[in-house]
């Protein structure tokens, strides 16, 4: 099955950025749509960034258009969001995750539609 481990998380000052990767192993390229997941204590888990299989629909949750930016590279089976002028309310724990996009379903928000999850990594923005 698939296998996400996340990298690139840590602490920085408001108005700075990071670049989040997701390694991805055990998977066939192409037929899963993966999206950027982030959870901060005492909150339920929020959908950041969401990009279908073949890179073509990318969505957003509001609260960080203009600021963050999903891409995935399959020649290195790699997931990004780069994350630029961060605010201390996107402080969290960011995880992965991917699900199986056959028959096609596109890129989305709602956790409940992935079926496969990394450890996550933290991020935390000072001000």
């Amino acid at each position: 099955q698939v296998q996400l481990v996340e990298s690139g998380g840590g602490s920085v000052q408001a108005g700075g950025s990071l670049r989040l990767s997701c390694s991805v192993s055990g998977y066939i390229a192409g037929l899963y749509s993966f999206g950027w997941f982030r959870q901060a204590p005492g909150q339920e888990r929020e959908g950041v960034a969401a990009i279908d299989s073949g890179g073509n629909s990318l969505r957003y949750v509001d609260s960080v258009k203009g600021r963050f930016t999903i891409s995935r590279d399959k020649s290195k089976a790699t997931l990004y969001l780069q994350m630029d002028t961060l605010k201390p309310e996107d402080t969290a724990m960011y995880y992965c995750a991917a699900f199986r996009d056959r028959p096609r379903r596109g890129a989305t928000l709602n956790p409940e539609t992935y079926q496969f999850w990394g450890q996550g990594t933290q991020v935390t923005v000072s001000s």
